[in-house]
């Protein structure tokens, strides 16, 4: 049985993004209850013990969690600090919606054929996240910076795909492109080796081109929170580049940017 009470302590629980307390004040809280959201779906479809069929069943009663949010009252801790923060913006179903999905997704499918096949997955693993706090920032009707925060957000994705390769590994999933990996002649994914390493540098490439619509979203938006909007998508940078100065080994220890390099992405943000 689900233990809605433990899985909403551990969600509330996870580090709240650096980048995040250059947002105005008023706003954090709201920005930290979609995070905490976006974390409860990830631990219910990667981390509940049952395997698939219970993830699917929590993924399902997730679901109808959510629409009591807006046609209810809600009964998980989690979406109970969610509904006021929905209610304030009047934050639309389909992006918590397609969270949920793409972590149903995940139970089903172990990898894919294309790049389009994973920004299929993107859509919804990551691009929600982007639209809810553009919701809160009263912006998802702007169609040009809802189209530039989708490719923050894939290439955020893009990038903790490339960091955790032996961790999806060991669940069981593959986000590598097929075609990408007989590009590049790839045959084992689970330890260094050359044609790994170029696959991996090809993929940060691409995760840099996403990144980059950070900068004119920020200046899109404007003042501190355009900068703070920015932020996220330089610590995807720093995080690209400390991949490349670990060689692209992911074998080692997970390449990830200093506290020291992620403080300096947040001081920037709150700087004029």
């Amino acid at each position: 049985m689900l233990d809605v009470d433990s899985v909403a302590q551990r969600a509330r629980g996870e580090n709240f993004p650096v980048a995040s307390i250059a947002f105005p004040r008023e706003l954090r809280p709201h920005i930290r209850v979609l995070y905490t959201y976006a974390r409860l779906v990830d631990i219910l479809g990667d981390e509940l013990d049952g395997g698939a069929d219970a993830r699917l069943e929590a993924l399902g009663e997730l679901e109808r969690e959510v629409e009591s949010c807006y046609s209810g009252t809600p009964s998980w801790p989690v979406l109970t600090d969610l509904q006021p923060t929905i209610e304030r913006f009047e934050l639309p179903r389909e992006p918590f919606l397609r969270l949920i999905e793409a972590n149903r997704m995940d139970q089903r499918i172990s990898e894919y054929a294309t790049w389009s096949d994973v920004k299929h997955y993107c859509i919804h693993s990551a691009d929600p996240c982007g639209r809810l706090v553009l919701g809160v920032l009263r912006r998802l009707d702007d169609g040009e910076a809802v189209r530039l925060s989708d490719d923050v957000c894939t290439g955020l994705q893009l990038v903790n795909f490339l960091q955790d390769v032996p961790r999806d590994l060991a669940l069981g999933r593959i986000y590598l492109p097929v075609e990408d990996r007989r590009r590049y002649d790839v045959t084992e994914l689970d330890a260094p080796n050359e044609p790994l390493r170029q696959l991996l540098a090809f993929e940060a490439e691409r995760a840099r081109g996403l990144l980059s619509s950070g900068e004119p979203l920020g200046r899109r938006i404007g003042g501190r929170t355009g900068r703070a909007v920015a932020a996220f998508a330089r610590g995807g940078l720093a995080a690209v580049d400390a991949l490349e100065r670990a060689k692209f080994d992911v074998f080692s220890r997970r390449p990830k940017p200093s506290r020291v390099r992620l403080a300096r992405v947040a001081a920037g943000a709150l700087v004029p």
